[in-house]
């Protein structure tokens, strides 16, 4: 006898349920990707680190760069300095030198020659006028003479004589200052005696 295909029907339609609960832990379940996630994490983490490995060796080697370029430099500072400081020392040494060179020099340019003097000074003095003594000192000069007639005359004789000396074209440029210091009238001889002082000026002295 045939069996009726509608019953079947309705028969599996009964014993298959029209659902059922997923029941999957999908955490254990195996990765069916085709690129699995791990590979790009651990990817990204490798290029992550050579990056940054790269990074602090280049940044390593610049420092290394700098360090060689500032001792060189430093190098060169220490020589030239050293090298300086030996120029600046033989300098001081030869204006100290200079000094004393220019200083002698000026000395004996600047001094007057004694026996130039005396002949200067006979040359220009009047014949009334008789030296009794010339001296010669660090800075000046002191000329002691006896001046010949009447004492009231020899006064005048005497002043003269120290402008003459003041304003001679080669002794008065040599004194800062001409001074007739005494006048006084021998009891012995009746005739008036001076003494007139020359100082020197800075930085002339006598030869």
């Amino acid at each position: 006898m045939a069996l009726s295909l509608t019953k079947k029907s309705d028969a599996a339609a009964v014993t298959v349920p029209p659902w059922h609960p997923n029941i999957r832990n999908a955490s254990i379940l195996p990765d069916t990707k085709v690129v699995r996630t791990a590979f790009f994490v651990n990817g990204f983490a490798i290029v992550l680190t050579v990056s940054l490995a790269m990074y602090l060796g280049i940044q390593e080697w610049k420092l290394l760069e700098v360090d060689k370029q500032i001792n060189y430099w430093q190098k060169r500072i220490d020589a030239d300095t050293k090298e300086s400081a030996q120029d600046v020392a033989l300098y001081q040494l030869f204006k100290a030198q200079e000094a004393k060179t220019n200083e002698v020099d000026n000395f004996i340019h600047s001094r007057p020659v004694v026996s130039e003097m005396l002949l200067r000074l006979g040359a220009i003095t009047p014949k009334k006028i008789a030296f009794d003594s010339l001296d010669f000192r660090e800075g000046s000069v002191s000329i002691k003479a006896t001046i010949k007639g009447a004492p009231d005359r020899a006064a005048g004789d005497a002043s003269g004589y120290e402008k003459l000396i003041k304003n001679d074209k080669e002794l008065g440029p040599l004194f800062s200052e001409v001074n007739l210091l005494s006048m006084v009238t021998n009891q012995t001889s009746g005739r008036l005696q001076i003494e007139i002082l020359c100082l020197y000026k800075k930085g002339v002295r006598k030869a």
